[in-house]
Formats: structure tokens, sequence, C-alpha cells
């Protein structure tokens, strides 16, 4: 009988630890993509711009993997903080993102539409156009990206 309590006991604990280091490393692998739509031109869109950089800042200092993603009017802010005479609020959170190795994306089509192509080019920002002239979601989904849109 106590020979058989202890073994149920020996398998509990193995299960337990099993279960919790399977969380552990579910949780290491997760990745998000932050995907910053909100143009400048309201306050509402300041605090999603706001938020995106936060989320992505809190998320990369937890160990999570994370790409920021100026996407639709999210382009402007693009061009805004990477403005080196900018004087935007949200420049000291950006800068600081910046040292922390976040991966960040724009949207080429949008921000020719928009009309910061030509600025986003000369400083060199990461533009990419791999469907419809957009960043591909799917390939980020499809890498395990859990997306954020805000």
């Amino acid at each position: 009988m106590k020979r058989t309590l202890f073994i149920i006991l020996l398998f509990t604990i193995a299960i337990i630890f099993v279960g919790y280091y399977a969380l552990k490393a579910n949780i290491q692998n997760k990745k998000f993509a932050i995907i910053l739509q909100a143009g400048k031109e309201t306050h509402e869109g300041m605090a999603r711009a706001t938020h995106a950089l936060l989320y992505a800042t809190e998320l990369k200092g937890k160990g999570y993997e994370v790409v920021l993603i100026f996407d639709g009017a999210g382009t402007v802010w693009a061009e805004e903080v990477s403005n080196p005479d900018s004087q935007s609020k949200l420049l000291p959170m950006y800068n600081a993102i910046k040292k922390t190795g976040i991966h960040e994306i724009v949207c080429d089509f949008c921000a020719h539409a928009f009309g910061v192509k030509e600025e986003l080019q000369t400083r060199q920002c990461p533009l990419l156009s791999e469907y419809n002239g957009h960043p591909s979601i799917e390939k980020l989904a499809g890498k395990g990206y859990q997306l954020i849109v805000l």
C-alpha cells in the first residue's frame, strides 16, 4: 500500500514538472507582431501609437520576440520618429525600442499612399512589399506570431 502511494506520488510530481516546463517553453516561444495603423490626426491615434511602443517594449523586455509594423496611416508615425529633427513626444520611447533590437517593418504601399515613402527611403527605413505591396501577415502568422492591431 505504501509503495503504491509512493509510486502515485512520484508520477504526480513528474506530471507537474513536465506540465510546468511545457508551459514555460510554450510561453518562451511566443512571438508578437504589433501593427500600428493609427495616424497622427487625433488623440486616439497618439494613444494607439504610444501603446504600440509600450506593448512592444514590455513584451521584448520579458523575452518575447517582437516585430513592430507601421502600416496604413501608421506609416506617418514611422516618418515622424525616424526624422532626426522630430520633436515628437514618442521619440524617447521609440529610441528606447531601437536599443532593444525590436525588428521594425514599414508598409511600402502605405508609405507611398500616405506620402512618406521618399523620406523613409532616405532614412533607410525597412520598407516591405511582400503581398500586393504590403508586408505579409500570413508569413508572420505562419511563423507563430500573434498579431496585435492598434
